[in-house]
């Protein structure tokens, strides 16, 4: 679950992180009162969508000179136009795609004197099985731009959970960073305190790009990325609480009502399958064969016939699906159970576009019989490079 910058700067501060003074806006009528709130004489209006690259994004209502959607005012009234022309308007930036996302929020946020910027992240290191962080001296740039032209600049320090940040992990970050005087001894405190809300909110994220050193030596966090454990979220009901679910598919929310794992994609094949692994190599070999899935989708390895319906449902409600490619391999997962949630999906919303089913596995003859006998328009494949084939063959017109 991601949530918005203000917010995680307010998670990030109750465990201690220095982070600037700011005011959220939610409706047009609070942009005053926010700008009135903070010192000035400088602010910064930053718009707040769940996408990346904000500062170099720009707004499809305004002209393509616009300023984007993070900008430096130097004077109240300029930081009450700007926001008064953000808000509401439409964001695209290369994280959006070209649709863009309607900026509903704003953070007003009190300028600051920087001297260097510095990129820090956590996240768990799956090579080591551990928390660890990832920093570089080459701060406000895309970490994946530095990662490839200069890949030495970015530096992991894995942190063994049971000592946690230890002097040696702070010496090595430190020294990764070139910090020194006073700023070494604010990140003493600092890489801690980051580390312990890292793990105590299950978080899977924690970008802060850019870390910032002020002309006065002080660091301070002047942009912040969250995105939590969905499967720890039960342990957090102050974070559920952070969830803006205008910020997300509709189908992905719809998807989570019944415990669905669904990713929406920009293809035009749907795809529903069961376990991670196998949803993950089919939309890898309808890639193979020249077009792209639609979804990611695991019904998982116990779905009930209700909850295969929900996903059936889910995948032909998006526009962009042309075809639909059924591939499920029973194990813990009886085949008639998917048969029997496709056949009701079938009856009550419709089939518009062509559907192949592969079935193998546990009952998978009670299966195929259910899917013969329904009087559906199915084509049934025998393994999942015949069902890939056949999928797409039929959205071209073979």
């Amino acid at each position: 679950m991601n949530i918005h910058e203000y917010q995680a700067k307010q998670v990030l501060k109750s465990f201690g992180a220095p982070v600037s003074k700011g005011a959220p806006v939610t409706s047009l009528s609070e942009i005053e009162a926010a700008v009135k709130s903070l010192p000035g004489p400088v602010y910064v209006v930053k718009s707040q969508i769940h996408a990346g690259g904000r500062g170099k994004g720009k707004f499809k209502e305004l002209s393509s000179d616009a300023k984007g959607g993070v900008r430096v005012s130097f004077s109240a009234d300029e930081a009450i136009a700007n926001a008064k022309e953000m808000f509401g308007k439409t964001l695209v930036t290369k994280q959006t795609g070209p649709a863009g996302k309607q900026v509903n929020r704003l953070y007003i946020e009190d300028g600051a004197e920087i001297a260097r910027e510095l990129y820090l992240s956590m996240l768990i290191d799956r090579t080591v099985g551990r928390p660890a962080f990832v920093v570089s001296t080459e701060g406000g740039m895309d970490i994946e731009t530095v990662a490839e032209e200069t890949p030495e600049k970015i530096i992991t320090v894995a942190i063994d959970p049971d000592t946690g940040v230890t002097d040696a992990d702070i010496k090595t970050l430190c020294g990764a960073l070139k910090l020194e005087g006073v700023t070494a001894d604010d990140a003493k405190s600092l890489f801690p305190t980051l580390y312990k809300a890292f793990t105590e909110k299950d978080m899977s994220l924690l970008e802060v790009n850019p870390l910032v050193v002020l002309k006065d030596g002080r660091l301070r966090v002047l942009d912040a990325k969250v995105s939590f454990d969905n499967n720890a979220l039960f342990r957090h009901p102050d974070v559920v609480e952070l969830r803006d679910i205008t910020e997300e598919d509709e189908k992905e929310i719809e998807a989570s009502k019944y415990d669905l794992a669904y990713v929406a994609l920009d293809g035009n094949i749907g795809c529903m399958v069961n376990g991670a692994g196998l949803a993950m190599s089919t939309m890898d070999i309808i890639k193979l064969y020249g077009e792209e899935p639609a979804n990611f989708l695991d019904v998982g390895g116990g779905a009930s016939k209700e909850k295969v319906t929900a996903a059936f449902k889910i995948i032909t409600a998006d526009p962009a699906v042309k075809g639909i490619l059924v591939n499920i391999f029973g194990g813990i997962m009886k085949c008639d159970v998917i048969a029997e949630g496709v056949v009701a999906a079938v009856k009550e919303v419709g089939l518009d576009v062509p559907l192949v089913v592969r079935l193998e596995g546990t009952n998978v003859d009670l299966g195929k019989n259910i899917i013969n006998e329904s009087g559906l328009n199915v084509i049934a494949a025998d393994d999942l490079d015949d069902a890939a084939q056949k999928i797409v063959a039929a959205i071209r017109g073979a």
